[in-house]
């Protein structure tokens, strides 16, 4: 297999503007810290992102990788369509519901990361515990940045594409260790631009090839070519007519849409890659503003997705230089570099797939920065190494930085859909954190117990119902379970999240009136919720921080520093 030399070089000369403006912008943060950084320096910029720049890496939160080759491939998958692309909206509807609902709140108490609050009210294990769900999610959503990354170097360089994703991860994680948010949120303003102005440049001449039939005809019906000879220098096809690029709708399948429409718009919010750039922001009214701009920002930024993947559906693809049809070929991921690579000029084609690399490449730093950050404040520090220095934390904040690419790359090379990694980034999330999420920030009276019990009957039920991606079985068929294809046709995980909000507001209220009554004497409360020095530091003190942030006598100092409440303020 030939080495694509010219696309090797695209390739170098976006990784290294990417690589020169981290460098630029870890530099650039150093010189506000010559003592050394902080560890709440390098995961939050010291909270000084400026509103451009907060605008940019506020959108490019979830415009990424992923999110490009996802968008595109499931507006080119036969079986799915435009009604069917519910990611772009999904997450602007839920960074319109973070805005509205729980930027400000958390922005204004000066949290560090997501996972304090959890920890303030419910306690340093739990805190821990709920980090689980919150990890796996950052790890999924770097493992469909890796493999839309290592698909676009497949079709550029021409590299098998476990080597692809290989060498992105190596190069994503290689890149964090130089800096922290700073380095993200620069380089996030030019993924943005790299990824606007490669795949915009690249549309007119890939809708104007000759091979391309007008993408307003082939919005209801399709040609799909399946091989008839297997012949390399002979391959002959059948050409079948099928649904087109705007899909069709099956109300069987109602129940699946609207549980991904929720796990999108709920699941896509309680993520500390989002809330990482809200609580870096100057102000609790900037990080709400930045969340509306971001949503329309996802909406924008689809576009052009939506117009490759068309494109890719209207395209006589037997008489390209790729020679078959994807679809045909279980090549639906790989649409978007391949309209690049085989109806473009290959001028443009290089400067698009080049710009597009790069620009899922300085996502996946992003991601990865949020799971390295909550384990070494949230788990590391707050559980296990309360006295450890700011030395200690920034090394094993690194230490994690590998452990996590890790992880992400035997994910991006074992599974195959970069959509399907997409909605499994949001599923535990959806159904174990977003109801942890609403509790914490406007449910005072919960407390450990409801949140530990939650925890657990979500986790069983999302679980019990099984996952086709990951080969698990259901253990639970929910009604109306499709037995021939072994798929829950039921909003099973809606109904797994509600079960775990109604555990939470149950146990908590049952043990509140048990504890408190005096039913169950003071000394079975081992979590510690209503003794004497918990209430110091526990639910009245969260209470404190999210209802008065912003006022001097109980707000965090304006540094963002994570200290104590003077309990004489309670």
């Amino acid at each position: 297999m030939a080495v694509n030399i010219p696309g090797i070089i695209a390739i170098v000369v976006f990784y290294l503007l990417i690589l020169g403006i981290g460098l630029w912008a870890a530099r650039r943060g150093a010189q506000k810290n010559p003592d050394g950084p902080e560890s709440e320096d390098v995961m939050l910029a010291g909270r000084d992102i400026g509103l451009v720049v907060g605008m940019f890496t506020m959108t490019a939160t979830w415009v990424g990788g992923g999110y490009i080759n996802g968008t595109a491939e499931v507006i080119f998958d036969p079986a799915q369509g435009f009604i069917w692309c519910q990611a772009p909206f999904g997450y602007a509807i839920s960074l319109v519901i973070g805005g509205l609902f729980f930027a400000k709140k958390m922005r204004a108490a000066g949290y560090v990361t997501m996972l304090d609050p959890f920890q303030q009210r419910y306690g340093e294990r739990m805190g821990g515990l709920l980090f689980i769900p919150a990890l796996l999610g950052e790890v999924f959503w770097s493992a469909a940045i890796l493999s839309a990354l290592g698909a676009t170097l497949k079709v550029v360089l021409e590299l098998e594409i476990n080597t692809a994703v290989i060498i992105s991860a190596a190069i994503a994680v290689f890149y964090t260790l130089f800096g922290g948010l700073y380095s993200v949120a620069y380089t996030d303003v030019v993924q943005l631009i790299c990824i606007f102005l490669g795949l915009w440049l690249s549309i007119p001449f890939a809708l104007t090839n000759p091979l391309v039939t007008e993408i307003g005809n082939t919005t209801l019906t399709r040609l799909l070519y399946t091989p008839v000879n297997a012949s390399v220098y002979n391959r002959t096809f059948n050409e079948t007519e099928t649904a087109g690029w705007y899909g069709t709708w099956d109300t069987t399948y109602t129940g699946v849409w609207i549980d991904f429409a929720l796990l999108l718009s709920c699941g896509g919010l309680p993520w500390q890659v989002y809330f990482q750039r809200v609580l870096s922001s100057s102000s609790a009214l900037r990080a709400q503003a930045l969340s509306f701009v971001a949503a329309f920002g996802c909406v924008l930024m689809a576009i052009p997705s939506v117009l490759i993947g068309a494109i890719g559906a209207s395209t006589d693809w037997p008489e390209t230089s790729y020679g078959k049809d994807p679809a045909v070929e279980g090549e639906a991921g790989l649409i978007l570099p391949l309209v690049l690579q085989h109806l473009t000029p290959t001028w443009v084609s290089f400067f698009g797939l080049g710009a597009v690399s790069a620009a899922v490449m300085s996502s996946a730093d992003s991601s990865i920065l949020s799971a390295s950050s909550m384990f070494s404040r949230n788990v590391y520090k707050l559980v296990f190494r309360q006295k450890a220095s700011e030395k200690e934390i920034l090394w094993v904040m690194r230490a994690a930085i590998f452990v996590v690419g890790a992880l992400a790359t035997v994910l991006a090379l074992t599974i195959d859909s970069i959509y399907g990694l997409w909605f499994l980034c949001s599923d535990l999330v959806f159904v174990i954190l977003f109801p942890q999420l609403i509790c914490v920030v406007y449910l005072q009276f919960t407390n450990t117990y409801g949140s530990l019990c939650g925890y657990i009957v979500g986790m069983i039920l999302r679980l019990c119902g099984g996952e086709t991606i990951i080969g698990l079985p259901p253990a639970i068929k929910y009604p109306y379970f499709e037995e021939s294809t072994n798929t829950q046709l039921f909003p099973f995980r809606t109904l797994a999240m509600l079960c775990s909000f109604i555990t939470i507001l149950l146990v908590s209220f049952i043990t509140e009136r048990l504890f408190q009554g005096e039913v169950i004497p003071m000394k079975y409360d081992i979590a510690g919720c209503y003794s004497p020095d918990r209430a110091q530091n526990g639910p009245k003190a969260t209470e404190v921080a999210m209802n008065d942030a912003g006022y001097p006598e109980t707000a965090f100092p304006a540094d963002g520093r994570y200290t104590p409440y003077d309990t004489s303020k309670l």
